[in-house]
Formats: C-alpha cells, sequence, structure tokens
C-alpha cells in the first residue's frame, strides 16, 4: 500500500535541536563520550518540593481527567504569577496545555488562516513575521497552519532587535496578521530593551497586529530585568503570553506550560484544546502550583549557576580568539562558525563528539547554537575537544 500524506507535513521538516540530540543519543549508546552542547534542557533535577507534590497529588488519587482549561487553583496561581510581571489575567483567560509548545501551537493554529486553494477563493494566507534567528519550531507551526513568514535578520545587531527596528518596520505592515517575540531568546539569550518592544508596541498597534510574546526564558536573566510586552500601553488586548515550567524550574519531561491572552481568544484556542490533548495531565499540575509558590530558592540557585557557566564559556571561547555576542538571559549562545554551519556541526559531532544546533535551523546560516545548561566540566571538555580538532 502506498500511504499518502498532507502537503502540510510535507512543508515542515524534523526539529533540528531534537535531531541532533537523538544522534548524540544514538552515539552514546555505540559507547562513545559525547559532549551534548545541543539540547535546552538544563542539567539540574527538578527541585525536590516540586516532585514530592507530583507524588502526594498521585497518592491523593488526582490521577483523572481535568478541568481541560486546568485546575483552577494553577491557573489562580498563574494569575497571580502574571500580575506580579504586571500582567492582569484571570483564570478565565489563562489555559494550561502540555508544555510551552503547545501553547504555541493551539495559539498559530487558532490565529492563523491559510489561503483556501480548494474552494477556489482567492484568499491569501495569513502572514506571520518572525525575528531571526528564531526557535526551530515557529516556522514549523507557521506552515502547519498555512501562515507565510516574513523574516527580519538580527545577526547585523548582536541579536538585538532594537538597532534593527528600522529592519522590522519594512517587514510589518497592514498585511502582517501575527508578530512572534521571544525574550530572553532561543537561540541567542538576548533581551531586548523596552525601547525595543516599545517599537514592537507601536508597530503592532499602527498596522493592527496580534503579538505573542514567548516568555519560556523570563525567570533566566543576568543582571536584566525583562519587561513582558504585554504591560506596555496599547498590547495588553493584542498580546498572548506564553511560559512554562520547563526551563526555570527544571520541569522539561513534566510537559507543563501555559497561555493567557484575550478572553474571547482562549475560548476560540480552549476548542482546539479540548480536541486534541484535553487537558495537561492532572496531577503534574499539582507540581505546577508547588513550582510556583515554593521554589524561589532553587530558581534563584539554578540562575546563578548559569551566569557562572555563561562567562565561563565567553572566557574559555576567548582563548582562541572567538569572539560572541555575550547573552543576558537564557543558556544559549550563537557561536560564529564557516558559512556551510550544517556541515560545521556534524564535522563537530562526528571528529570532536560535541553537539551543537546549526544556525541555519534558525534562520541564521554561519552559526552554531550551544546550550550551556551543562556542568562545568562538560562545557569545559567541549571547548578543548572543538580547538583540538581545529574548530576554532
Amino acid at each position: 500500500m502506498t500511504m499518502n500524506f498532507t502537503d502540510r507535513v510535507s512543508r515542515v521538516e524534523p526539529s533540528a535541536t531534537l535531531t541532533i540530540s537523538a544522534l548524540a543519543t544514538e552515539l552514546e549508546a555505540d559507547g562513545v563520550d559525547v559532549v551534548d552542547l545541543s539540547v535546552g534542557e538544563p542539567d539540574f533535577p527538578t527541585p525536590e518540593n516540586v516532585v514530592q507534590a507530583g507524588k502526594d497529588a498521585m497518592d491523593a488519587g488526582h490521577t483523572g481527567y481535568t478541568t481541560p482549561a486546568g485546575h483552577l487553583e494553577l491557573r489562580e496561581a498563574i494569575s497571580e504569577k502574571l500580575a506580579a510581571d504586571g500582567l492582569d489575567h484571570g483564570p478565565e483567560e489563562i489555559i494550561v496545555t502540555p508544555g510551552a509548545k503547545q501553547s504555541l501551537y493551539e495559539i498559530i493554529q487558532t490565529v492563523i488562516q491559510g489561503s483556501d486553494e480548494q474552494s477556489g477563493t482567492s484568499s491569501r494566507a495569513d502572514e506571520v513575521v518572525l525575528l531571526d534567528p528564531a526557535w526551530v519550531s515557529y516556522e514549523a507551526m507557521v506552515k502547519l497552519a498555512g501562515g507565510n513568514l516574513t523574516r527580519v535578520d538580527l545577526s547585523d545587531s548582536d541579536f538585538q532587535l532594537e538597532p534593527a527596528l528600522d529592519d522590522l518596520a519594512e517587514a510589518v505592515s497592514d498585511d502582517t496578521d501575527l508578530l512572534i517575540v521571544n525574550s530572553p531568546s532561543n537561540p541567542t539569550g538576548a533581551v531586548y530593551s523596552d525601547a525595543a518592544l516599545e517599537g514592537v508596541r507601536d508597530l503592532a498597534v499602527e498596522h493592527d497586529v496580534t503579538v505573542i510574546s514567548d516568555e519560556i526564558y523570563k525567570e533566566i536573566t543576568y543582571g536584566v530585568e525583562p519587561t513582558s510586552l504585554g504591560t506596555l500601553e496599547g498590547m495588553a488586548d493584542r498580546t498572548i503570553t506564553v511560559n512554562g515550567f520547563s526551563k526555570a524550574y527544571s520541569m522539561t519531561g513534566w510537559r507543563l506550560g501555559y497561555f493567557a491572552g484575550p478572553k474571547d481568544l482562549i475560548d476560540q484556542a480552549g476548542k482546539l484544546h479540548s480536541h486534541s490533548v484535553s487537558s495537561a495531565t492532572n496531577f503534574v499540575q499539582y507540581s505546577g502550583i508547588e513550582a510556583l509558590e515554593n521554589t524561589d530558592d532553587a530558581v534563584a540557585e539554578m540562575v546563578e549557576a548559569f551566569e557562572e557557566r555563561r562567562d565561563l564559556v565567553v572566557d574559555l571561547l576567548g582563548e582562541h580568539d572567538v569572539d560572541v555576542a555575550v547573552p543576558d538571559g537564557a543558556f544559549y549562545m550563537m557561536l560564529p562558525v564557516d558559512q556551510d554551519d550544517q556541515a560545521w556541526c556534524e564535522g563537530a559531532i562526528e571528529d570532536a563528539h560535541v553537539a551543537t544546533v546549526p544556525g541555519s535551523a534558525f534562520g541564521t546560516p554561519g552559526y552554531a547554537r550551544i546550550s550551556y545548561a551543562a556542568s562545568a566540566e562538560r562545557l569545559e571538555e567541549g571547548i578543548e575537544r572543538l580547538a583540538v580538532e581545529g574548530y576554532f
């Protein structure tokens, strides 16, 4: 039998970050010692009190179906967290999802319309603007929704948005339907200035554009305080804020995220949510409550360690005359490499057994993304291997 597949699936590629990580795992299974700097996963265990909350919830019988939008107590805790960030969203304007990635997928499927070729109409596909380098799954999600992409390259401004606002203004028009802003950024670690976000606000208001503010790394910053885009004047009713528990609380495998936005968006996205994932896992949501309410010290310790590792990597690269844009948040940095970054990354894992991700996967060739969510010892080992094999 020959199975046919849809055009929308054929338009996308597998996640580059997960592909590289899978290759590293295969090499490790063959006994190769791989320094994996490819995946965005904290190397810290989930805080013990968060783990215990999940165990207690299971013991209490919280293993069945739950309210699709998420437990009210968790949405109330999220609402309080958002209020501390300056955002006003009650529990009725929040949906809890199995990971922030699912939040983004549901939002994009809800607000982006593809061209309806089968009906014979001439309607255009909705336009989405990305800031490059951009997280790999944004492009795939837009393509799956049938949308078109316009990209703005930030590589000439050390990945900061403020110096590139003129370029953004050229990209955004009355035909733009959605702009995605990720600050702190994956893959660059850049935290956009208030002036940059105000520039986004001005364009969004002028052209009546919906904006996704992906704030999954908001709690991981070094000496700067990121601003939530939805707090700016004129942005409350056009901003959809996304966050989750994977990064700041080291809960990647728990799959817990959320998004908050205007009630009409929540109502519409809730349809997709209820017909796809139904809800986030019941007992995991109790761990989410614990993470929001009782892990400030654990998060601060992890962030301090990430900052020390960032400084270590910058210093190690400097010893090999490699200059990088120093990130102010998240736990990534973009390493300048040969223009054929795919070949560079493939060679790095084959020769030096160091896993990185090609910048072209994020829309910015000529770079490799490295994650410093690894121990200082492994970071030192990885940089040394790359140097010995002539990759610097």
